[in-house]
C-alpha cells in the first residue's frame, strides 16, 4: 500500500510541471493558416477598450491618459466602475468630450459584474479588457487584433511584464519563461485555459454568451470561446506592463485570492473536465489548473511516505534525500534572505511559496470562502 502511495505521489508531483507539458509536445499543433498581409492591414474592427476599476482615483486620470495615446482610428474607450465610493466615476466623467464612457454598476458585486455593464454599453467588434494598473503601448492594440484577422480565434491573451519601483523589467526569471513556453504549447493545441486578467482581447459573440459574474473572466472567456467553436490565443508580442508589488506579503495574499477564485471557476463549471464535451481542452484544464492546485497535497504526501519507506530500496531513499535537500535550499532562503537572488535559492524557494499560497487558497475555498468582491492590488 505505501509503494502504491509512492508512485501515486511522485506523479501527482510532478504531473502538472513536467509529465503535462511533455504530453503536450507530443500532441500535433493545430494548424492555422496566417492570413495574407493584404487582409491582415485591411482588418480593423472597431474596438471598445474596457478598464474595470474600484476606487482608484489616485490612477485613473494616468491609465485614460494612456488609453487616450494607443495608435487604432475605431477605438471607444469605457471605464467600468465597480460602484466606486471615491472620485473615479468624476474623473472618468471629465474626459467624456474625448469619448471616455462611464458604465457604472450601481451594486458593488465584483470586477466581473462591473466588466458585464461596459459590455452591455459597448458598441466594438472586438472587446479589449484592461486593469487600472496596466499600462499598454501605443501599437499594443493594432498587434492584438491582427489575431482576430484568422476567424478562428475567438480570444487573445497579452503577456504580462512586471516593473520595478525603478522602471525596471523584472519577472524574466525561469518561472516566467516557463510559464510562457506552455502557454505557447497551449495555444497552439486546444488553446488557452486562461488569459492574462489585466490585458486581453475577445470577440464580442464571446463576452454577451454566458458571461458569468462570479467567475474570473480570464477563465470564463477562454472557456466561453471553446463553446462558441472558437480558440484562444496567446500573443507574444503584445505586452502589458504593469508595476510589481512591493510588500511581498500582499503579492503572497494575491496569489492566494487568485487561486480562489480559479478554485471558485472549476467548481462552478464542472462541465469543463468533460472531454467528451470540450475534447482537449478538458484535459488542459485538468493538466494546468486541477493538477496543479493538488501538487502541494501531492508533495506533502511523497515527503510522508518516503519517511516512511526510507531503507527499503534506493529509490526511496534517494528521492528522500532529494526532497530534504530540496526543502533545506528552501529554508536557507526563508532564514538568510540575501541567498534568495541565488538561482540555487530562488527557484525552489519561488516554487514553494507557490504551492504554499495554492494550499492555503485551497482550504479557505474548502472552509467556504470565496473571492467575489475584486479589490484591487495597490503597486
Amino acid at each position: 500500500m505505501l509503494v502504491l502511495l509512492f508512485w501515486v505521489a511522485l506523479v501527482g508531483s510532478v504531473f502538472s510541471y513536467f509529465i503535462y507539458p511533455l504530453l503536450l509536445l507530443l500532441l500535433p499543433a493545430r494548424k492555422r493558416p496566417a492570413p495574407a498581409p493584404s487582409q491582415t492591414a485591411e482588418y480593423v474592427p472597431r474596438v471598445s477598450l474596457i478598464v474595470t476599476a474600484h476606487n482608484e482615483e489616485s490612477r485613473i486620470r494616468e491609465k485614460i491618459e494612456n488609453c487616450l495615446k494607443l495608435d487604432y482610428p475605431h477605438i471607444e474607450i469605457l471605464v467600468a466602475s465597480d460602484c466606486s465610493t471615491d472620485a473615479t466615476d468624476a474623473i472618468v466623467e471629465e474626459y467624456q468630450q474625448r469619448a471616455v464612457l462611464l458604465a457604472r454598476a450601481t451594486e458593488r458585486k465584483g470586477k466581473e459584474h462591473a466588466q458585464l455593464q461596459a459590455i452591455r454599453k459597448a458598441s466594438g467588434d472586438i472587446l479589449v479588457f484592461s486593469d487600472v494598473a496596466t499600462a499598454i503601448p501605443e501599437d499594443a492594440i493594432r498587434k492584438l487584433v491582427r489575431y482576430f484577422a484568422d476567424p478562428s480565434v475567438g480570444s487573445v491573451s497579452s503577456e504580462d511584464r512586471f516593473l520595478s519601483r525603478d522602471g525596471g523589467v523584472v519577472g524574466e526569471g525561469a518561472y516566467v519563461r516557463y510559464e510562457m513556453w506552455l502557454r505557447g504549447l497551449e495555444s497552439a493545441r486546444a488553446g488557452l485555459v486562461g488569459l492574462s486578467g489585466s490585458f486581453f482581447a475577445a470577440r464580442r459573440a464571446v463576452c454577451e454568451d454566458h458571461w458569468d459574474i462570479y467567475a474570473p473572466s480570464d477563465f470564463n472567456t477562454a472557456l466561453n470561446t471553446v463553446r462558441n467553436g472558437l480558440v484562444a490565443v496567446t500573443a507574444p508580442d503584445v505586452l502589458g506592463f504593469y508595476q510589481d508589488v512591493a510588500d511581498s506579503t500582499r503579492e503572497y495574499q494575491r496569489k492566494v485570492r487568485t487561486i480562489i477564485r480559479g478554485l471558485t471557476a472549476l467548481a462552478r463549471h464542472p462541465e469543463v473536465l468533460n472531454p467528451l464535451r470540450y475534447g482537449l481542452f478538458s484535459f488542459q484544464v485538468f493538466g494546468h489548473k486541477l493538477m496543479r492546485w493538488l501538487a502541494p497535497w501531492f508533495q506533502l504526501l511523497l515527503l510522508l511516505v518516503s519517511f516512511a519507506l526510507a531503507g527499503q530500496g534506493a529509490v526511496y531513499t534517494l528521492t528522500l534525500v532529494a526532497q530534504l535537500a530540496f526543502y533545506g535550499l528552501v529554508l536557507a532562503g526563508h532564514w538568510m534572505p540575501s541567498l534568495r537572488e541565488s538561482v540555487p535559492v530562488k527557484i525552489p524557494y519561488f516554487f514553494v511559496q507557490v504551492n504554499m499560497a495554492t494550499a492555503q487558497a485551497t482550504v479557505s475555498f474548502l472552509s467556504g470562502r470565496r473571492m467575489t468582491v475584486w479589490t484591487p492590488s495597490k503597486r
